[in-house]
């Protein structure tokens, strides 16, 4: 199954899923679900007393989920209840809700939002925003980090038509937010406080303009230097981080402070320009 994670929103709810390209079918996380249905303090312990209900009453169809790994609250990805469309119709009917008939109604649209984009890909573009607009994040900087998605995509292809393969990404992206920060992908959360948010949805401005630097930079001397082996790549992507540290440098040198910031989303989405500087 080739799988692709993705985080929808309902009611500014965080809802885990994952796309399957081959079946084009959605699994949604029941424990997410459960958890804006019920409003419950411990969704997972709720679902572990339905199921077991709805297995004694022999309501396997319900009950027989697929178990997928997919980020949890520690950052790590992790083995968590999942269930098809059709599949989570059925359980929301073992839910006493007020939000039953609008998360299916909810759950349609996502469904069919999807198909749409698949033949139109602008309107993933345009979900992403909306979905910015709807968390609260400014214009500004909505426009800074779809740029940025392009910038990585680009590198990303880059990566591929040299020869690396998908779980070395992550080491390479370390390396160069590592040149141009000081920090790895890791540490960087930590110094912001993130556990499973995202790093780039919770950089500033300044921070967003940096990264892409660095990876644009990384994409450029990729297809100069046209890198074969994967050592190779290592040094371009440390060279690519070195354009972006640069850059930062000098500017923290006309500022007086430093542009790396403790200000995570949580912190500014109020639909002002995140601050760009450690208070």
């Amino acid at each position: 199954m080739t799988k692709k994670n993705q985080i929808q929103i309902f009611n500014d709810r965080k809802v885990r899923t994952v796309w399957d390209s081959e079946t084009e079918e959605w699994y949604f996380s029941v424990i997410d679900v459960v958890g804006v249905l019920t409003d419950s303090k411990d969704p997972a312990i709720y679902w572990k007393v339905l199921k077991n209900s709805l297995r004694k009453e022999g309501n396997e169809t319900v009950t027989n989920c697929n178990r997928l790994k997919l980020p949890a609250a520690d950052g790590k990805m992790r083995l968590t209840d999942v269930a098809t469309t059709e599949q989570m119709f059925r359980l929301i009917q073992s839910i006493p809700s007020p939000k039953a008939e609008p998360f299916k109604q909810w759950m349609a649209q996502v469904a069919a939002t999807r198909l749409d984009q698949m033949q139109d890909p602008e309107l993933s573009i345009e979900q992403a925003v909306n979905d910015y607009r709807r968390l609260g994040y400014s214009e500004e900087w909505i426009n800074q980090r779809l740029r940025g998605i392009e910038t990585r995509k680009m590198l990303t292809d880059e990566w591929k038509r040299g020869g690396v393969k998908d779980w070395q990404y992550a080491s390479l992206t370390d390396i160069i937010t590592q040149q141009w920060s000081g920090m790895t992908t890791k540490e960087y959360k930590g110094f912001k406080g993130l556990r499973k948010e995202g790093l780039r949805d919770n950089m500033t401005n300044v921070e967003l303009a940096l990264n892409m630097l660095a990876e644009a930079s990384t994409t450029e001397i990729s297809k100069q230097r046209n890198p074969k082996l994967y050592t190779q790549h290592v040094n371009i992507a440390r060279s690519g981080g070195k354009v972006a540290k640069a850059a930062r440098e000098e500017l923290e040198s006309r500022l007086g402070h430093s542009v790396i910031s403790k200000k995570k989303a949580s912190d500014y989405l109020s639909g002002e320009e995140p601050p760009k500087e450690i208070e």
